[in-house]
């Protein structure tokens, strides 16, 4: 945004978590910075920006990798230490809120009370927003709004507000959108100033808190006190850009988007899959257009991995196209399950690597990736038969029902990066303490394996373990099959695995969120289906009876978030389509009518209060839902799929296994509505691609257009 706090440099606003709010492709592309430290990743969720798409990349920061670099810079101890009386923050039931209830900053929820006395006492609004596994989120928490002299600036001038985004992505994903059209980059936590009337002026990410704490970054106190006088001083300013910045967010979040005058068909997944394989590290597995770049971030983007499992049964193209699809498909898991993305002692995968190698990972465990992976690698098992990718499945599985589930049943939504204030610790080791735990002959067997016959990979002298080659490769070479060594390891591994549960553990975020709860319904699903094991598929089915008893209204209708007794706000498109996507996969692991009877009554619900009659397609929020600057549509994939991508394959086999052909309608005028982005970028909507496969005669080969009912015209 215009207004410039200080000296910020273009490397400035640069120690920031991940962003993961999809960009369509006539975004500005951000500049990613060609170093990385293993703390500071910053990197977009989906692929890196390419000229063809520009998909924006959040810068990272090229700091070094010492320890101390993330810790609170030095301060009179007063300002820190003071005990202070809970906020307004203690009434709420998010994990992340609650962390900042007892800062000295006078923090509301967003709410109308806080928009109303903004308005009434003409102040700017300070919005802050993040979640409760980022690490840079602690970081300014314990820097800035703990600092006394930072809080009673903010709240003397200032109305605050602190937002979860996992609760509220409907606030995120706006006001994100104005920080990354007017600065290319973005990331958490997010820092927004705003009108009185909740119109942003000026965004960005994490501020140290005084200048000169962390080079080339402008001070927080600074940047509030030079906002202020600003504000007092240029008000019309502030206003006019604060007009420009908020149409053009409308104008980015529109629904409304060109359509291609193309003909839709099979030749599309072709061009998806070429993209992939442009993109994809023959070496290494995964996707990045940095595929060389041994710093550049890596992350599982289940979207893709799922399009290359359909590829891999598509009988209509040629066994080349297939066996490319496998190739990638089978190196990228293979890979991943071998990198420092998996904790190869609880299971399960941590949030994505900050490296080409999968080495260093992000730590932070979140219920959609295990959740999407489950399924992944459940597909992967079935058309492989590979007993390394039912192994590492289970392993995650476990992880999930023994870490991750509350005792009703239902699915919690992140483990924590951080413990006892460093990111990483809780799964770190030194040479030292691994050596203390084992006998002379398993710590000679583990170090072979996983690497502790190599330097140190964590910050110079921590151990991340992963494996340095497959088990087969490793047990070929003890005259051991893979089944053999994996039982060896595994009575090693629950030795360091017993150790390291009396470590301080990383927090849990016990928030249970609809949509990501149908993601690891369907990934259950999915695996007790194809592994044939009833138990997962009966906790499938346990986390739907909760979900529905406790996030559903009486009326029928879904709620967005569960915590502490308590279910509250509207449910967004995301939580109505992973929702139905999972009893879809419940339906198709138990074959009991009632799932398909519950997913049929929630897409009534659903086409109800977010169809666009208009357009077509649906819109993120209800139309019974509180005015925002924009009322948004998406159709690109992340980390999470479009809930419109989810919800037109969910429309299209509703309509087939229940003849509703208004279903098959309401499909195609999904796809159509994002035919343009399709015809353009068809690589940044895989699982939309796969809906329009999902239309097409056959199994969706060739140039033949979908056979579904026209679509009414546009009026």
């Amino acid at each position: 945004m215009a207004f410039e706090p200080a000296d910020e440099s273009p490397s400035a606003q640069t120690t920031v978590d991940e962003v993961d709010s999809p960009q369509f492709p006539d975004h500005a592309e951000a500049v990613a910075s060609p170093q990385q430290s293993p703390r500071e990743p910053a990197t977009q969720e989906s692929r890196p920006a390419d000229q063809s798409t520009t998909q924006s990349t959040t810068q990272s920061t090229d700091k070094s990798t010492d320890k101390s670099t993330d810790k609170p810079a030095d301060k009179p101890a007063d300002k820190h230490t003071t005990q202070h009386p809970a906020n307004r923050l203690a009434k709420e039931t998010s994990p992340y809120l609650l962390m900042h209830a007892h800062n000295p900053v006078d923090w509301h929820p967003w709410d109308a009370d806080a928009l109303e006395k903004a308005r009434r006492e003409d102040k700017v609004i300070f919005l802050s927003i993040g979640y409760s596994s980022c690490h840079w989120c602690h970081v300014m928490e314990r820097e800035s709004f703990m600092d006394e002299e930072i809080a009673a600036f903010l709240n003397k001038h200032f109305v605050c507000i602190k937002v979860d985004r996992e609760e509220r992505p409907d606030v995120d994903g706006i006001y994100m959108a104005a920080v990354q059209l007017t600065t290319g980059r973005g990331g958490w936590p997010m820092s927004v100033f705003m009108t009185p009337d909740a119109r942003p002026f000026f965004g960005a990410t994490y501020f140290p808190a005084r200048d000169g704490d962390r080079p080339q970054m402008p001070g927080f106190l600074t940047v509030i006190q030079r906002i202020q006088t600003f504000w007092e001083s240029q008000r019309e300013d502030f206003n006019k850009q604060a007009d420009q910045i908020t149409e053009a967010v409308k104008s980015h979040l529109d629904g409304r988007r060109p359509r291609s005058v193309n003909p839709l068909d099979g030749r599309l997944l072709s061009r998806v899959q070429a993209k992939l394989a442009e993109d994809f590290d023959r070496n290494y597995g995964g996707f990045s257009s940095r595929a060389e770049d041994p710093n550049a971030p890596k992350f599982p983007v289940p979207s893709n991995l799922m399009f290359l499992l359909y590829r891999m049964e598509q009988e209509s193209i040629t066994q080349g196209e297939r066996d490319d699809a496998r190739q990638m498909l089978v190196h990228s898991l293979e890979r991943m399950a071998m990198g420092g993305i998996r904790d190869h002692l609880a299971g399960g995968f941590h949030r994505y690597s900050v490296d080409r190698f999968w080495r260093i990972p992000h730590f932070e465990k979140m219920l959609y990736d295990n959740g999407q992976l489950a399924t992944v690698y459940a597909e992967a098992h079935r058309l492989t038969g590979r007993d390394d990718f039912r192994r590492v499945l289970v392993e995650m599985l476990e992880f999930v029902l023994r870490e991750m589930t509350s005792p009703e049943g239902a699915f919690y939504s992140a483990l924590d990066a951080d413990s006892e204030g460093e990111e990483g610790k809780f799964y770190r080791w030194t040479k030292e303490e691994i050596v203390a735990v084992l006998t002379e002959a398993e710590f000679e067997l583990f170090a072979a394996v996983y690497g502790l016959d190599q330097a140190p990979n964590f910050e110079g002298e921590f151990y991340a373990p992963q494996l340095s080659m497959s088990l087969s490769e490793l047990g070929t070479r003890r005259n051991l099959t893979a089944e053999q060594l994996d039982g060896q390891l595994q009575a090693i591994r629950s030795k360091l695995l017993a150790v390291r549960d009396k470590r301080v553990r990383p927090l849990t975020d016990t928030k249970v969120l609809t949509g990501w709860n149908g993601l690891m319904i369907r990934g259950l699903a999915d695996a007790g289906r194809v592994l044939q094991e009833e138990r997962y598929v009966a906790a499938a089915q346990r986390a739907t009876e909760f979900v529905l008893a406790k996030l559903r209204t009486s009326e029928g209708r879904l709620l967005r978030t569960y915590g502490q007794g308590k279910a509250q706000l509207n449910a967004y498109l995301d939580d109505y389509a992973f929702l139905i996507d999972g009893l879809i996969g419940v339906y198709l692991a138990s074959r009991e009518d009632r799932w398909l009877q519950i997913a049929d009554s929630l897409m009534q619900g659903q086409l109800a209060h977010f169809w666009d009659e208009a357009n077509g397609g649906f819109f993120f929020t209800s139309d019974d839902h509180e005015s925002l600057l924009a009322r948004g549509k998406n159709p690109a994939d992340s980390a999470r799929p479009s809930g419109n991508s989810v919800s037109a394959q969910n429309l299209v086999f509703l309509g087939t296994r229940l003849g509703n052909s208004d279903y098959l309608v309401k499909a195609r005028a999904t796809i159509q509505a994002v035919s343009g982005v399709l015809d353009g970028s068809p690589d940044v909507a895989p699982r939309m691609v796969l809906a329009l496969a999902a239309t097409l005669p056959g199994d969706g080969g060739g140039e033949a257009e979908s056979d579904l009912p026209p679509e009414p015209p546009v009026p």
